[in-house]
């Protein structure tokens, strides 16, 4: 990066955490640090709502996935808004009036101590796993940028989030939320101007857009109802709502920010702005991955985006199977570029004849090109021993290093960092509250002094911060970060939000029936997981009714535990 892009980016870090720490000031009661006093207006928790998913693998692994496989993944949350306003009836106002800390804790209310129990060693156990890989996307970037090793940018970016989220608690995560979104709406915005300003002067957006639905890559919607498809609107609105009921009604990464509203209208207000906002959003991101790939059309790309790997098969010894491989990707390239300035003048002249020509050839020279990227994916895998090398995370970091000009460098990059901080301190928050509340507090020392309570909260911020940098290290080997990340809270979600439907809407069911409800969810999705093709998005759906079949039968079964009756109000 060049002066003027690390003035940018230490600026807007530097001024994001001085923020945080400024407006925490007072958070030194454990329901100031762990609840911000319930005193947060609705904008503060949507944003930081928002904040919290937003993290680096969206901007960094969002846009590859649109660039080698279109918009479709958009669909994933088509099912979100009809979560939201299902949550504004339910959760929100049932978790207000229990006055809980968690939502695990008002399981015992109302089953007993065991669900309780069960239900924070899952979350623990998947947002543990989860926080990990959202600290890995940033150290790909500073990877990329600076050739460090990711180890180390992994350790830099978990220590800044740390001292923060321990100083200052979720006072400090929301407001540095708030702070981190205006950055990232702005930076995105500036990074897609950008792109539009480097297509070819014959270019224009519209054209831009015709390119890309001429690849495929604006696909947004896919009405096939398939099992095994991961991304069609059926998948969307059925598996995609039960997975953003888990994820905002169950997982206390989420339910811990609309729990700090002053009322429960100010906390509805918020998941309803999220449920508005959440897929424009996501939209615009992958408009961006696909506007990427459409600048690519006219700019060679590197065969392989992620140069370490690019270096290694460029050895001497490496010759004979490389060269040919780059051969065949120049031509395949050449070819595609010439169909595809052809496509914008058969558009300009209104020429169908020319038009179809140029799509067939257009689509011919990009598979062509695509089976040339494959065989040098195969060769990598068989240098370096793996298996099923993917290159998608670093597709949008090359073109943003390679051709963004001065200081939009390093705004983009501010972008990924706060996405990534946002994300990392608000799980780690999450953990923390949950290891306190419903462990410690709990089942080891039941007596301690508020004080006692605040020091333990924030030894357990530093652990779960440690933690997590060790995690990072495995997200090299998983892929796609965006589908590692969710496929990983799908086979934990369901039995989640199975067993929260119990206490819901089922008074009948026990504290048994509940606890072996959950175990036989997860055992339902481990296994659809193992056994068969499905996508995950159906596994929130399958744990969930697992959960509810399982824990009515049980509870039928062995009534002599008399189910308790909710302290919710």
């Amino acid at each position: 990066m060049r002066p003027l892009d690390w003035v940018v980016l230490v600026g807007s870090l530097t001024s994001i955490i001085v923020y945080g720490l400024y407006r925490s000031r007072g958070s030194n009661t454990v329901s100031q640090y762990l609840l911000a006093g319930r005193s947060m207006p609705w904008y503060a928790m949507a944003l930081s709502i928002m904040a919290t998913q937003a993290s680096a693998v969206t901007f960094i692994s969002t846009t590859g996935q649109s660039y080698v496989d279109g918009m479709r993944f958009v669909q994933f949350y088509f099912g979100l808004p009809l979560a939201m306003v299902v949550l504004c009836a339910t959760a929100v106002p049932i978790f207000h009036r229990a006055k809980v800390y968690t939502a695990y804790e008002y399981l015992e209310n109302r089953f007993d101590a065991k669900t309780r129990a069960l239900a924070s060693a899952i979350f623990l156990i998947q947002r543990g796993l989860a926080v990990g890989l959202t600290l890995y996307a940033p150290a790909i970037v500073l990877s990329v940028i600076l050739g460090w090793h990711d180890t180390a940018t992994t350790v830099i970016v978990g220590c800044t989030v740390v001292l923060y989220t321990v100083m200052g608690g979720i006072r400090a995560v929301t407001w540095t939320d708030v702070q981190q979104m205006l950055i990232i709406f702005f930076g995105l915005l500036v990074a897609l101007c950008t792109i539009f300003v480097l297509l070819p002067d014959q270019v224009s957006p519209l054209d831009a857009m015709h390119l890309a639905g001429f690849a495929g890559r604006l696909n947004a919607v896919d009405l096939s109802f398939d099992w095994d498809n991961r991304y069609n609107l059926w998948s969307g609105l059925i598996g995609g709502m039960f997975l953003a009921l888990s994820y905002f009604g169950c997982d206390q990464s989420q339910v811990q920010r609309y729990l700090t509203g002053r009322s429960i209208a100010q906390s509805r207000l918020s998941l309803l702005f999220t449920a508005m906002a959440k897929i424009p959003m996501q939209f615009f991101i992958l408009f961006i991955g696909a506007m990427v790939f459409v600048f690519y059309l006219f700019e060679m790309p590197p065969m392989l985006f992620q140069q370490a790997e690019l270096s290694r098969l460029q050895q001497p010894a490496l010759q004979g199977q490389y060269q040919p491989i780059l051969g065949r990707y120049r031509q395949a390239y050449q070819q595609r570029r010439q169909a595809a300035f052809a496509l914008v003048e058969a558009r300009h002249r209104h020429d169908p004849d020319l038009e179809r020509q140029s799509v067939a050839a257009f689509r011919q020279s990009q598979r062509e090109l695509d089976a040339a990227r494959e065989q040098g994916s195969r060769l990598v895998d068989r240098v370096t021993g793996q298996n099923g090398f993917k290159d998608t995370n670093y597709i949008f970091l090359s073109f943003v290093t390679h051709y963004l000009p001065p200081g939009i460098v390093g705004l983009v990059i501010a972008v990924i960092f706060a996405a990534a901080m946002s994300s990392s301190s608000g799980e780690i928050n999450s953990l923390a509250t949950v290891t306190v509340v419903d462990i410690y507090r709990r089942h080891v020392k039941r007596s301690g002094s508020d004080r006692h309570y605040l020091w333990a909260s924030r030894l357990a911020t530093a652990f779960w911060g440690a933690y997590a940098v060790v995690f990072a290290g495995y997200g090299k080997n998983l892929g796609s970060l965006i589908e590692a990340v969710n496929l990983l809270g799908s086979l934990f979600y369901g039995s989640l939000l199975g067993v929260f439907v119990l206490a819901f809407f089922f008074r009948q069911v026990n504290g048994h029936g509940a606890f072996w409800g959950m175990l036989a969810g997860e055992a339902a999705i481990f296994a659809a997981f193992c056994f068969t093709g499905i996508s995950f998005l159906w596994y929130n759906v399958i744990g969930c009714v697992v959960v509810v079949a399982a824990g009515l039968a049980i509870s039928y079964a062995c009534p002599s535990s008399a189910a308790t009756p909710s302290t919710a109000g």
